[in-house]
């Protein structure tokens, strides 16, 4: 093996295992909500996601309780109708829910950001931003 040869396989290995590093969406885990599109959540509000084996969603969307089916292939990622509890918040909980909620009802696709972060992409519009929740 040529020098060269030798110095392309280490190199090769290396980018190998810092694509595998990358952080991924993984079902079990829980996803805390920081931004639905272009607004930032309500300050101590908490929303969450997540995603079952079974193919069940379910967290908080800041008010309720909610949960939906989900089917995910690859980086595509679709949620079914949502359900949720029925407890009455403030209006602006309410609303921020209901953003969340129709938002996450229109996600096609997901990605890691350059600053590994989960990004939930609807057809149209800015994505749902979250951090997997340490613990």
């Amino acid at each position: 093996m040529t020098r060269n040869t030798l110095l392309l396989a280490v190199l090769a290995a290396a980018i190998a295992g810092c694509a595998s590093d990358r952080p991924q969406l993984e079902t079990g885990t829980t996803y805390q909500v920081e931004w639905i599109g272009e607004r930032p959540l309500i300050d101590n509000s908490h929303l969450t996601i997540t995603l079952g084996d079974d193919n069940r969603a379910y967290g908080n969307a800041g008010c309720n309780h909610w949960f939906a089916s989900y089917t995910m292939e690859g980086d595509k990622l679709t949620f079914g109708a949502a359900g949720s509890t029925r407890k009455m918040c403030a209006p602006a909980l309410m609303e921020q829910e209901q953003r969340f909620l129709d938002t996450l009802g229109k996600v096609q696709r997901w990605d890691i950001s350059p600053i590994d972060q989960l990004r939930l992409w609807p057809a149209e519009g800015k994505a749902i931003r979250l951090w997997p929740v340490e613990g």
